[in-house]
């Protein structure tokens, strides 16, 4: 027979100067359905038209903890009238650390965000088939693209922009 050590192996230390990226809370801040009509408005059958807009924000909570807001907007209309209206903020609080300014913005406007949005997915299917209506399924969002425009935007505004003591 062999021995067997039972003495629990040491484990190397975690070093404190990693990087550290963890979700810390997941949760809707604010949400609105509404429903006008009822699930009666669309009695003809033909599918709603639906506005989409989302946007993202971030605000720091405190040192290395960042909250990330991914806001969804959705106006459901058939004609002239409104079918259904959702507003959701789905909303983290992320520990950042240890991390250049530059992957914070990457974790804050690209990794975060898509990471919120299957939440935000699940709650606008189920907010809307409780309120009597086929579930709506968020397509896909490029939150990379929309970073690199966001970046594009902001550099060329910055090179033809004339400077702050300027009067026109």
């Amino acid at each position: 027979m062999t021995e067997q050590n039972t003495q629990p192996q040491a484990q190397p230390a975690a070093d404190p100067n990693a990087p550290v990226v963890n979700p810390q809370a997941v949760y809707i801040k604010d949400c609105s359905f509404e429903a006008p009509n009822g699930p009666f408005v669309n009695a003809q059958g033909a599918n709603p038209s639906v506005n989409l807009n989302i946007s993202t924000r971030a605000t720091a909570l405190a040192q290395d903890v960042h909250e990330i807001v991914v806001q969804v907007n959705l106006e459901a209309k058939a004609g002239d009238k409104v079918v259904w209206l959702l507003e959701l903020q789905q909303a983290g609080a992320f520990m950042i650390r240890n991390l250049s300014s530059a992957d914070v913005g990457q974790i804050v406007n690209i990794v975060a965000p898509n990471y919120l949005m299957s939440f935000a997915r699940a709650t606008v299917s189920e907010l809307v088939v409780k309120g009597g209506f086929p579930p709506f399924l968020l397509p896909l969002v490029t939150f990379e693209a929309l970073h690199a425009r966001a970046q594009q935007q902001a550099a060329q505004q910055g090179a033809s922009s004339p400077p702050a003591s300027s009067v026109n």
